[in-house]
Parts: structure tokens; C-alpha cells; sequence
């Protein structure tokens, strides 16, 4: 009797909590709706606009850095391509960082005629780390200030011939940071690397295209990009998981904007194993989840107290206030990319509607539907087999259905959203057609299907990434194609 009593107690309880929980969960929602409230209209810029840059009145001088772990077998080609340049090579100076290496990496890197550094600490293992000692080796031997700009690459990359020209053209415009159009030369190498191309592209049409046009701050993605000697005056120290994420964040807390040249292509080597792709996005995720950690913050409270914006010496106040606004919109929209939505949304359902919801069936009894959702794929399926209920009774066997239901309409509701992201690919492939490698239509047909997978494993990545430890471990890179591959 006691234990009955005991669960009519939890029972009330929980169901009485519901009401309010789904209060909490509806502020939720719109403060999520509210950062995502820019998403659509970028997408309608994009596919009409990116900014373009005049032809430089200037040559600037820059050094280019390469983080390398056992990247022999690439990292030539890298080097080739960038000797390859039509800007003048007396204005480029070509610095790999050799980390933790047990491969020939360093002396094919020296071999080629780049300048070469070797990085030994156990203890130091991310690319942050050794960009970090690249750096500081750079100050000692040359000093920071002898380069104007510096580009980041990875090992596995190739750069069109004319890369540094038009990225000179954005720097001599007077950007301090740019990103650039990020390609794939491996694309049918495996319907994996083919997710990983199609996702840099719906970056560039979804994030950098209207933040470039509209002079706000897209997102710096790993390698492809470069800054002002300024970002660096006090050295490297973006040291975690996903430094791209953390320098991205920390230059919009300090008011940079941050650039896109679709003119400048490089071409990046994607994951082919399964295996390999869930190991990077794991620690993609748990990268995501520190920076959000370190600078979320920050960010959110940049966007009512701007301590960056200066008054300038014979500024009209319209000229103040437009840049602070700006500023104050890039913190919020770098808050609203950096945000982890999946962990917010998961949490939310499985508070209301998986703990929560079913002991309100079990006290008070219930109608569930069977087809749930206001998509248009949920509503073609009610349309062809009718919108089907199921009358539950109190009671724990209710309590038990009522989970199950729920299950099923979490399943249900991500079986949508599969479909629906397949368009993505396809609008991808339209619309960026001319400068994809040929392939024929039925591997783009699969890679259509195959596409969403890679925001589903990035979603179960992130809920993993909350609870599990993470190290940096080197993606293998072993592709032989060569810029004049990729040219031809």
C-alpha cells in the first residue's frame, strides 16, 4: 500500500510539472526561433550575391603554415601548388610545422623548399598546439610583423594557381580575415568524402556567400583562409579541439569582421572510412561544445554591451551607431552558429516528451497521433492513409504505449527530415554544377540519398561528445590527385 501511495505521489507530481515544463520549453523554442531568424533570408542572398573584390593595387607579403602529422605522402603536392602561384613568389615564405611526426614528412617539406620546424611534445597534440610552436618559432626567427598576412592550410590541400592573387585582392581591400571557396578532389572516391563536398558547399551558399556581401562575419573552417599579422601580434592561442571554431568566436568579440572570396579555390581531401568520419566529427562535435563553452559568453553579452566599438576622431554618431550595430548583430549571429541547437532540442523533447509526458497519460488518459508533425512529407502520409489516432486510457499500461508512441514519433519525425534533406543535395548540385568535377548522374543520384547522413552522424556525435573524452588524432591523407590533376 505504501508504494502505491509512494507512485500516486510521483505520478501527480509529474504530471502536475508538465504543464509548466512545456511553458519552459515554448520560451525555449522562440528564443531558438529567434536565432535562427536570419538563416532564410541568407539563403536567398547567397543564390544571387557574394561580394567581389577589385583587382589589388597592391602585393602584400605573407607567409603560408602548414600543420602536418605524418603527412609525407602529401604533403609535396601542397607545397608544388603553392610554388605554382601567379603571385610573386619572392613575397611568399612557406612554413610547415612537422608535429609529433614518425613519417619523412619534415624532410620532404624541406626537400620542396619549404622552411621546416619540428614539434615534439606528447603532451601537445592538436593542430592549436603545433600552430601555436609555429608561431612562436616565427616570432624568434623572423618576427611576426615581417609578413603582412598569414594563410593556414592543411597538408592535404591544393590551391588553384591564382589562390594568393585573389586573396590578395580581399586583403588589399582591407579585410583583416578571410575564408575562401573550399572544393573537393576526392568527391567519388566514397559516398562519404561525397557528404563532406556537398556539406563545404552548403557553407558556402548557406554562410559565407550574404555575410561576405553583407560585410558581417562568416565562420573560418579549419584551413583555406588567412589574417592580418594583428590577429597574431601576442602569438597562436587557439589550442582546443576545433581552433577554427575558437579564433572564429574570439575575432568577433574583439569586432572583426570576417570575410569570403569565392574567386580563391582551394581543394581539400575528405575522409573515404566510415570509421575515420566518425572519429573527426566526434571530436568536431566536442570542439563545438568547448568553444560554445569559452566564448558563448562573451559573445552573448557583446550583443547589448559593445566595450569593442570606438568613437572615431570626427565621427558623425549615425557612423558610430551603424557600427555598433554591426557588431552587435556578427555577435549574435556567431552566437546563434555556436549555440549546440541539437543538445537544446534533444534535451527539450526528452524532458516534455519522453519523461514527462507519458505519467499525464497515465493519470488522465490521452489521444495520440500516429503521424505527427507539420512538414510536408507528414502531411503526404496523412493524406494517403488518413490521420490516424490512438484513444489511450489511464493507466500504467497507457504509460507504457504512450513511451512507445512517443519513440515512434521522434523516429517518424527524423524519417522526415531525412527526406527533406535530400533537396539539399540536390539543390547543391544545381547550382553548383560548373564547378564540381564531372561524374555521372547515378552517383549523384546516390550521393543525393546519401548526403543526410552526415547531419545525422553529427547530431548523435554531439550527444556522444557531451559525455565522453575526446582526443586529437590525425585524419589519413593518402590521395595522389595533383593540382595539375584537378586542372586538366
Amino acid at each position: 500500500m505504501i508504494a502505491l501511495a509512494v507512485m500516486d505521489k510521483i505520478i501527480d507530481f509529474m504530471s502536475n510539472i508538465y504543464s509548466p515544463a512545456m511553458a519552459v520549453a515554448g520560451i525555449v523554442t522562440i528564443f531558438m526561433s529567434i536565432l535562427t531568424i536570419q538563416d532564410t533570408p541568407y539563403i536567398i542572398i547567397s543564390l544571387f550575391f557574394t561580394r567581389k573584390f577589385k583587382p589589388a593595387k597592391n602585393n602584400h607579403k605573407y607567409a603560408v603554415c602548414i600543420p602536418a602529422r605524418n603527412e609525407e605522402a602529401v604533403i609535396h603536392n601542397l607545397i608544388k601548388s603553392i610554388k605554382k602561384q601567379d603571385y610573386p613568389q619572392e613575397l611568399i615564405t612557406i612554413f610547415v610545422v612537422a608535429d609529433n611526426c614518425t613519417d619523412n614528412t619534415a624532410q620532404a617539406a624541406r626537400d620542396n623548399g619549404a622552411i621546416c620546424y619540428e614539434h615534439f611534445n606528447p603532451d601537445e597534440r592538436t593542430k592549436g598546439f603545433a600552430l601555436k610552436y609555429l608561431f612562436e618559432q616565427i616570432e624568434a626567427d623572423y618576427g611576426i610583423q615581417s609578413f603582412e598576412g598569414y594563410f593556414i592550410f592543411d597538408s592535404d590541400n591544393l590551391l588553384k594557381k591564382d589562390y594568393i592573387s585573389r586573396m590578395n585582392e580581399s586583403f588589399d581591400a582591407g579585410e583583416k580575415i578571410i575564408t575562401s571557396y573550399r572544393s573537393t578532389k576526392n568527391w567519388t572516391e566514397s559516398w562519404i568524402a561525397s557528404t563532406y563536398a556537398i556539406h563545404w558547399l552548403r557553407s558556402i551558399r548557406w554562410r559565407h556567400r550574404a555575410r561576405s556581401v553583407l560585410h558581417l562575419a562568416t565562420n573560418i573552417q579549419g584551413t583555406g583562409f588567412m589574417f592580418s599579422n594583428e590577429i597574431v601580434k601576442d602569438g597562436w592561442k587557439y589550442t582546443s579541439l576545433t581552433e577554427d571554431r575558437s579564433l572564429t568566436a574570439d575575432c568577433v568579440v574583439e569586432g572583426y569582421e570576417i570575410s569570403y572570396n569565392n574567386d580563391a579555390v582551394f581543394y581539400d581531401e575528405q575522409p573515404t572510412d566510415l570509421k575515420v568520419a566518425l572519429r573527426q566529427r566526434l571530436r568536431w562535435s566536442k570542439g563545438h561544445l568547448q568553444a560554445f563553452a569559452e566564448s558563448g559568453w562573451g559573445l552573448f553579452k557583446n550583443i547589448f554591451i559593445d566595450k569593442n566599438t570606438k568613437h572615431k576622431e570626427g565621427d558623425k554618431w549615425y557612423n558610430y551607431l551603424w557600427r555598433t550595430i554591426r557588431h552587435r548583430f556578427m555577435s549574435f549571429d556567431t552566437f546563434a552558429q555556436l549555440i549546440p541547437k541539437n543538445v537544446i532540442y534533444v534535451a527539450k523533447w526528452i524532458i516534455t516528451r519522453l519523461i514527462l509526458y507519458p505519467f499525464v497519460v497515465w493519470k488522465s488518459g490521452a489521444v495520440m497521433w500516429i503521424f505527427g508533425g507539420d512538414n510536408y512529407i507528414a502531411n503526404l502520409v496523412k493524406q494517403l492513409v488518413g490521420n490516424i489516432d490512438i484513444t489511450l486510457d489511464a493507466g500504467w499500461k497507457s504509460y507504457l504505449l504512450s513511451l512507445l508512441l512517443v519513440i515512434w514519433s521522434r523516429i517518424f519525425y527524423r524519417l522526415c527530415r531525412y527526406i527533406i534533406n535530400i533537396w539539399i543535395a540536390v539543390y547543391i548540385f544545381i547550382i553548383e554544377y560548373k564547378r564540381m568535377p564531372k561524374f555521372s548522374i547515378w552517383k549523384k543520384i546516390l550521393y543525393c540519398f546519401t548526403w543526410p547522413t552526415f547531419d545525422i552522424i553529427g547530431r548523435y556525435t554531439q550527444y556522444i561528445a557531451l559525455f565522453k573524452k575526446v582526443e586529437w588524432k590525425p585524419i589519413p591523407h593518402n590521395s595522389k590527385v595533383t593540382i595539375e590533376d584537378l586542372e586538366e
